[in-house]
């Protein structure tokens, strides 16, 4: 059976203030092509097919378009979750309609775990594969919170939750592979951060839980499985080492850090439970660029960059010496009229002191959720020590907003 592990589209991101649907349509017809090429029998996509819990209509329509375009392809089955990012309601809510089509999706974990286990089919009705879909855990889902846990006993018993669930899910499916066929092929996706994981810079990849606490170790997953298909970090990757463990990574750029680097989804080729992992490389539909030196060398390098016809979007680091008191001005002079587009310009000579004295031009509007804590802890002068736990208190402030719960509360 041949399949392919993706995930993180983030359907609807915008990219520093740009709109992707072109690009991410283009990506979505380039999925398609490539499943009608490599014969795909299964799609699986772990999480993050929107990119917030309340996704725009031409974000929807990326995503519906593209199910229905699957109905003609040698594709029999999709199976979706839900990642932090969606609304699980959103995502369930056409969720009979679709399994109707082979298109399972699993959004929230509701205390039922034989919804999480698939049993597919292949053409003539025989079982080839089971599969584990796990979606994305939220605290409310594994723990009941109680009044004065500190934030150690809350990390533990995230921690604990997630372990038992994937546990328990993955049990019930191996006695049914038992009951089926003992060398039927175990598929688990999940979406969270495993210990060790990387991330990159400015890539978009947040902390679930506070301070990271509800990083679980690889350990947690039975070691009989056959493929551990893994969303929510953007950067593909093996995790403890293991082939057929894999982060398939966002198959888009999430941030300029991401610049040239080569964006993956996964083929799998099951025989047996033996399963080997492809690579396929994912086109660039939108160019990026990220240039840094001191003036000189940044109108070079745009120089370089505007002799190629593709439109390509740039960030600018300012690292001279000196100070350029039209540097913006001149930067963006130098692209007038070529097919780039700069989105970016930042002047590391002052980025340190604009974080100690907030710019009085400077409104809300300019700044995102994000910047402005930072600002507020530089302004507060808050202990390094004491700034990774109240980041990670504040991303899952903004994530229980986001999901329209509220946060639990902590003992004074």
């Amino acid at each position: 059976m041949r399949l392919i592990h993706t995930s993180d589209w983030h359907l609807g991101h915008r990219f520093h203030g740009r709109q992707r649907h072109e690009e991410q349509g283009r990506f979505l017809d380039w999925l398609v092509g490539s499943i009608e090429e490599q014969g795909i029998e299964a799609l699986l996509v772990a999480g993050d097919i929107f990119d917030t819990t309340a996704p725009g209509s031409r974000a929807q329509a990326l995503y519906y378009r593209f199910l229905h375009r699957l109905a003609s392809s040698p594709c029999r089955h999709v199976v979706i979750t839900g990642g932090n990012h969606d609304s699980p309601a959103l995502l369930e809510a056409p969720r009979e309609l679709l399994r109707q089509l082979d298109i399972h999706v699993v959004g929230m974990a509701d205390g039922n775990p034989d919804k999480e286990i698939l049993l597919l089919r292949d053409g003539q009705g025989l079982p080839e594969l089971l599969i584990c879909a796990v979606p994305f855990l939220r605290d409310r889902d594994i723990r009941q919170a109680a009044a004065g846990e500190t934030l150690e006993e809350k990390g533990r018993q995230l921690r604990e939750g997630i372990r038992a669930h994937y546990q328990q899910v993955c049990e019930l499916a191996d006695q049914r592979r038992r009951e089926i066929d003992a060398n039927l092929p175990l598929v688990v996706m999940g979406h969270l951060f495993v210990a060790g994981g990387r991330t990159m810079e400015g890539d978009g990849v947040r902390e679930l839980m506070v301070g990271g606490l509800d990083r679980i170790d690889s350990s947690s997953f039975p070691e009989w499985i056959d493929y551990l298909a893994l969303g929510h970090l953007h950067h593909g990757q093996q995790v403890a080492g293991s082939p057929t463990r894999r982060y398939c990574g966002a198959p888009l750029p999430m941030s300029f850090a991401e610049a040239g680097l080569r964006k993956e989804i996964l083929l799998l080729t099951t025989r047996g439970r033996d399963v080997s992992v492809t690579p396929l490389t994912v086109p660039v539909f939108q160019s990026l660029a990220s240039l840094h030196g001191d003036l000189d060398q940044l109108l070079a390098g745009l120089a370089q960059l505007k002799i190629h016809p593709d439109p390509a979007w740039v960030e600018l680091i300012y690292e001279g010496e000196t100070v350029v008191p039209r540097l913006r001005d001149e930067l963006l002079a130098a692209v007038e009229g070529s097919a780039l587009s700069v989105l970016r310009i930042r002047d590391s000579r002052i980025y340190d002191y604009v974080l100690r004295q907030a710019q009085e031009a400077e409104s809300l509007d300019d700044l995102s959720v994000d910047e402005v804590f930072e600002r507020c802890l530089e302004s507060n002068h808050i202990e390094q020590g004491q700034r990774q736990i109240l980041r990670g208190a504040f991303a899952e402030i903004v994530a229980a907003v986001e999901h329209g719960t509220s946060a639990p509360e902590t003992a004074p």
